[in-house]
């Protein structure tokens, strides 16, 4: 198994893991960079992996700092699931077209100072609308049980009290004879809150 870290390292922001593991390559989080400048600059950076390479995607929870790039994925051509607690996926179709609507809104305050100094100006990271799409490979699962990726990939998610529909995911892979069990914490809180 091999992890890249690819975000939300040195930093709380822009949580995404490239996991290659079984003969598959696979994200845990897509989230967007927020914060200082330089942070939010590294969303418009090519991804360090191709989409269309992606065989799955786990998703921690619905927070912009863990999901918030998933648009921009789609729209580079991912169409495999991502599997999610049910509440997640439920969040995600709130949040996911409203950042798109933020992405918009910033996007044209910034398209007018670019054309005021003579710029070309750019789209938006990613519209309502296609966060709006991206939708639509969303797998929502429960907590507590086992989900048969492959033969070789297992996961569980568990609550993890953060928000509503949070998740540590545990991850089993069985590799040239060896099980391997590795667990993604995402974001932590309190346990049994409503």
């Amino acid at each position: 198994m091999k992890i890249t870290f690819l975000g939300a390292t040195r930093t709380v922001t822009g949580s995404n893991f490239l996991v290659e593991a079984c003969g598959k390559k696979f994200l845990v989080d897509c989230g967007m960079w927020q914060g200082k400048a330089e942070y939010e600059e590294q969303n418009l950076q090519e991804f360090e992996f191709n989409p269309t390479d992606i065989d799955f995607m786990l998703l921690t929870h619905a927070h912009i700092d863990h999901s918030g790039r998933i648009p921009k994925l789609y729209n580079e051509g991912f169409r495999n699931k991502i599997y999610a607690h049910k509440a997640t996926c439920d969040l995600c179709a709130l949040m996911l077209p409203d950042s798109g609507h933020i992405q918009e809104m910033e996007n044209e305050w910034r398209n007018k100072k670019r054309k005021r100094k003579g710029e070309t100006e750019v789209p938006p990271l990613y519209t309502a609308e296609e966060a709006a799409r991206s939708l639509e490979i969303f797998e929502p699962v429960q907590y507590d049980e086992i989900i048969e990726i492959t033969e070789d990939i297992h996961v569980r998610f568990n609550d993890a009290g953060h928000m509503l529909g949070s998740s540590i995911i545990e991850l089993w892979t069985k590799e040239d004879g060896k099980k391997t069990k590795t667990v993604f914490t995402g974001d932590l809180g309190n346990n049994d809150i409503p």
